[in-house]
């Protein structure tokens, strides 16, 4: 079964090599399914590749190959399925095989906790500094650690080895020290903030991508400040 968004692209992939024999570009499929940026796609595509979906073509510049279709009676996940009860917590509890309506002192949901979205910070070549609280994202409290919290968007891909990709909304622990090998939002300058992985040498601290295709950058003392650390991520599909 594909989700709504799968079965989009899919339909998209089909219908553009139907009419002219070449899939649209990551770009053309982004701006199709409305997705901010193209991690998104990556992400989509590997999903229809896994269940055997589509194929992609080896040593070619944007060779897709639709193998198969879903039913026309499945469609994507959200049509086409039987209503389904709401769901019980109690199945978690213990509960799986009673009534919903026998269910025991089921435990109630935790609230979510609004931590403050900050910007944007870059995961890459360092951006503007961190803006001022623009509006709170809803986050659940086994996310977050002792402390204060604030909430920042991913732009850049230089992380993506430690699973943090452009789009994402990382959660950050505010603080101004931070282990070696920790990730952390640094100030640097004064002027430039960004998310690295920091490591400290004598006087001197690294500032490390986790992609190949970015240089460590290597400051002094003074010229780098600890604003908070990795505290979790949130990603949308």
């Amino acid at each position: 079964m594909l989700t709504a968004k799968q079965h989009e692209l899919l339909m998209l992939i089909h219908d553009r090599l139907k009419e002219t024999g070449v899939p649209p570009s990551f770009e053309e499929m982004k701006e199709a399914l409305d997705l901010r940026s193209k991690s998104g796609i990556h992400r989509l595509i590997t999903a229809l590749e896994e269940r055997g979906f589509i194929r992609r073509l080896p040593h070619r510049a944007r060779a897709l190959e639709v193998l198969k279709m879903p039913d026309s009676s499945a469609g994507p996940a959200t049509m086409g399925k039987p209503e389904r009860k709401p769901f019980n917590p109690s199945v978690i509890q213990g509960s799986r095989g009673m009534a919903d309506d026998k269910a025991p002192d089921a435990a109630p949901v935790a609230a979510t906790i609004d931590v403050p979205m900050m910007g944007r910070i870059a995961a890459g070549v360092p951006i503007a500094a961190i803006q001022d609280h623009t509006t709170n994202v809803p986050v659940p409290p086994d996310m977050l650690r002792p402390g204060e919290h604030f909430a920042l968007e991913v732009s850049g891909d230089s992380m993506i080895e430690a699973g943090i990709l452009d789009g994402d909304t990382v959660l950050i622990r505010k603080a101004d020290t931070a282990r070696n090998g920790e990730i952390v939002v640094a100030l640097v300058e004064d002027e430039e903030a960004t998310l690295k992985r920091l490591w400290r040498k004598g006087d001197s601290i690294a500032l490390e991508a986790a992609n190949p295709s970015y240089e460590t950058r290597i400051f002094g003392p003074d010229q780098v400040q600890v604003q908070g650390t990795l505290a979790g991520l949130l990603r949308r599909y």
